[in-house]
């Protein structure tokens, strides 16, 4: 680790402003028009007395059941929220889980009206589908908790301590706040600055042209240029989404939020598909990885010096930190330009809030998830949880003056240079089996040279109508 140079509360500041306007305009859900999620009326659980120190009127013996996705950021970070909670709240029982199975376990009893647990991180390969959730009225409105007092400062509410895209994040069209996420997550092309400079003598690469050049070099080395997780595939997806904005510009990838005709088939798309086509046929990619612990053998693979990119996000750092060796210098970098022709500049960056939090609508203790969550926001649990997972915390300046390892720090610079163009693909969250079941499929098989460009992005377009045409999805609009 070494010390960073840069300002992190202007850097971050600017990010989330970025952001912000990063996001469509969207217009409101119609079902969630007159206060879907989860209105004040169907909160779940008793409440207590609300007073200064107990601004959100939490009850103070009634228990609280916290689940926490157990992937990359692992729990302990949550449990030090969790103990926090059982110190200000001693007569609450207060309960943690952790599983990957977060959908399996708790989406039945969601949707029976009697949730198993009050504050969840809805995260994984198993996550709940969250736009069916607020479209069905099972999440409770976060509202109340952003315009509470702040942890650390009465006079701030915990609304206005965070990053403004944070809220937006959890919007899904509405004037509520059904998710929040408590880090920026920073997506893009990983790899050993090690490997990249003294294995292979060469700099990251700024264009697609400078890519190839680099991927033949490890090849001749008897190295992949690439991998990608077989189990989840869409992993593709992390390091092409930035690309499609470069190339075809922000009316590119806006298209595919709302569900346009042909949006998957457009020129950017497509010549995007066929760069990373070309890396299959020169068979510059590892494959295999098949399993549901497929992202973890390939990154174990990656720091064992198998291959140079991985698509992935910056909870990788945490993740593969028992098998990255000293010195490896884990970075991030940002998708290379096609072309010259390319709408945005090199250094555009997939960067949006991630790690995403839902309380139940009908959880027995909402009162207690909304106060676990203004926990989350405190400095103390912020601080906490960028030592345990290295990922920036939502509260602005938390982490500021602290020694950043080198995957975090490079996540900064990549958001630092990205400046007004970070790009967050909304549909990704608006319409979720887009992401998870049919382009995980595609991209699958796509990798595997079982489906050409052509093939692929039909399918894909033909997995967009079928959710455009589809009457039980609500779709969000531009306003």
């Amino acid at each position: 680790m070494g010390p960073t140079n840069v300002n992190r509360r202007d850097v971050l500041k600017r990010t989330a402003g970025v952001s912000l306007l990063a996001l469509p305009g969207i217009g409101a859900l119609s079902s969630c028009a007159a206060g879907g999620g989860g209105g004040e009326k169907d909160k779940g659980g008793e409440k207590g007395e609300k007073s200064a120190k107990n601004p959100l009127g939490v009850k103070e013996d009634a228990a609280l059941a916290v689940y926490i996705f157990n992937g990359g950021y692992k729990d302990k970070y949550a449990k030090f929220v969790s103990d926090m909670y059982a110190k200000n709240h001693p007569k609450a029982k207060v309960d943690q889980k952790a599983t990957e199975k977060i959908a399996t376990q708790l989406q039945p009893k969601i949707v029976r009206g009697n949730p198993a647990a009050d504050v969840i991180n809805n995260s994984g390969a198993d996550q709940m589908n969250i736009g069916k959730l607020v479209t069905n009225k099972q999440v409770a409105d976060f509202t109340e908790m952003l315009d509470a007092p702040s942890w650390d400062d009465p006079k701030v509410t915990v609304r206005d301590s965070l990053y403004p895209a944070m809220q937006a994040m959890g919007a899904f069209g509405t004037k509520g706040c059904y998710q929040l996420n408590i880090a920026m997550t920073v997506y893009g092309n990983w790899y050993s600055k090690r490997m990249l400079e003294e294995t292979l003598e060469a700099q990251y690469p700024k264009t697609w042209d400078e890519m190839l050049a680099v991927c033949k070099k490890a090849k001749d080395k008897g190295i992949h240029g690439w991998s990608y997780p077989g189990g989840h595939p869409r992993y593709m997806l992390f390091s092409m989404y930035a690309m499609f904005a470069q190339v075809g510009g922000r009316e590119a990838v806006e298209a595919m939020d709302y569900l346009e005709p042909n949006a998957w088939k457009s020129d950017a798309v497509k010549s995007v598909f066929e760069a990373f086509e070309e890396l299959v046929a020169k068979k510059y990619v590892l494959t295999g990885f098949d399993g549901p612990q497929g992202h973890t053998e390939m990154q174990t693979a990656w720091t064992k010096g198998k291959c140079v990119f991985v698509p992935n996000g910056s909870w990788v750092e945490n993740e593969a930190k028992d098998t990255t060796p000293q010195g490896f210098g884990m970075t991030v970098g940002a998708t290379p330009s096609l072309s010259s022709g390319d709408k945005l500049p090199f250094g555009t960056l997939y960067s949006p809030p991630g790690e995403p939090f839902i309380v139940p609508a009908k959880a027995a203790n909402v009162q207690g998830g909304l106060e676990w969550m203004r926990m989350m926001y405190s400095k103390e649990a912020s601080v906490n949880l960028f030592k345990e997972t290295g990922g920036i915390p939502a509260l602005k300046g938390a982490i500021d003056g602290m020694q950043l390892p080198p995957g975090t720090d490079s996540s900064q610079k990549a958001i630092t240079a990205a400046g007004d163009n970070i790009v967050i693909p909304m549909w990704k969250e608006w319409y979720a089996e887009l992401f998870t079941a049919d382009f995980d499929k595609v991209m699958g098989a796509f990798m595997m040279g079982r489906m050409t460009t052509k093939e692929a992005l039909e399918t894909m377009q033909k997995a967009a109508d079928r959710v455009a045409a589809d009457p039980d999805i609500t779709k969000i609009k531009k306003s």
